[in-house]
């Protein structure tokens, strides 16, 4: 699992709890023209961040355990059940949500650059057509090597929704392009982690809060390979924020050794 000894305790720090759902999302990077990541944003009617810019992602589904992706994901057997669900739910969003396929064709060749008309991802979102099915059809493999642990986070116990939300990055595909999907999501662009935080900060774009911690977090590499060997070479640590009362009001905290330094966010600005 990973190149880190640390992910398998890190598994356990946190009792299993049936409302905390698993979900997956993914940091698509590239390094041309500049080091930049790819971003969606959400449609306004969505339930759950609304009109917001985040990474590619979303609740694990039952198809994601499916047994027959043995022999049409690469790197199958060097993961656990979890972590092979939770890369396969990551790939099959980014598909569903930006149209790109971390994958490769059995004959060894690229994907292209149109994967797959935005009519057959939006079946696979809505459950009509499986994921398996459209790698099968394309004679592909699916690379759950391709991905790597970037961060954990489980959402606390007071919001509405709370989801266990691994964050992998991956290279992106040099052949293939990004298109949103309209549904969940109105638009696709890739922006430097830099330019996120500054359009953040000046009310421009709706950043929500996870999501902002970890463009701070990429902002910190120069290259996307920069970005996977800090990703590696950081201890995983579960994030769980906890509310706390400070002298001018409650805030959102941190563990102060998961790698985003000491945050103390106030909570009216999270909720």
């Amino acid at each position: 699992m990973c190149a880190r000894g640390s992910q398998s305790a890190a598994m356990n720090e946190i009792a299993p709890d049936s409302a905390i759902k698993p979900a997956a999302t993914i940091l698509i990077l590239r390094d041309t023209p500049e080091f930049e990541v790819l971003m969606v944003k959400r449609h306004h009617q969505i339930d759950f961040a609304s009109g917001a810019l985040v990474f590619p992602g979303g609740k694990s589904h039952e198809g994601d355990h499916h047994p027959d992706w043995s022999e049409n994901a690469v790197g199958f057997s060097d993961f656990d059940a979890v972590q092979r669900s939770l890369r396969i739910a990551a790939i099959r969003e980014v598909f569903e949500e930006a149209g790109i396929l971390l994958a490769r064709r059995r004959d060894g060749s690229g994907m292209g650059n149109q994967v797959a008309p935005l009519e057959l991802r939006k079946a696979v979102d809505t459950g009509e057509v499986s994921f398996l099915s459209v790698v099968r059809d394309l004679d592909a493999q699916i690379d759950l090597k391709a991905l790597t642990v970037f961060a954990r986070w489980i959402t606390p116990p007071l919001t509405p929704k709370r989801f266990d939300t691994w964050f992998y990055a991956a290279r992106a595909p040099e052949d293939q392009l990004a298109a949103c999907d309209g549904r969940e999501t109105v638009d696709a662009e890739w922006i430097a982690p830099n330019e996120v935080l500054r359009l953040a900060d000046a009310g421009q774009r709706k950043v929500i809060f996870p999501t902002r911690m970890n463009v701070q977090l990429l902002a910190e590499a120069r290259s996307a390979e920069d970005c996977i060997s800090r990703a590696l070479a950081r201890p995983l640590v579960t994030v769980l924020p906890k509310v706390e009362t400070r002298p001018g009001g409650q805030v959102l905290t941190l563990p102060p050794d998961a790698g985003y330094g000491v945050v103390e966010e106030p909570l009216d600005r999270v909720m």
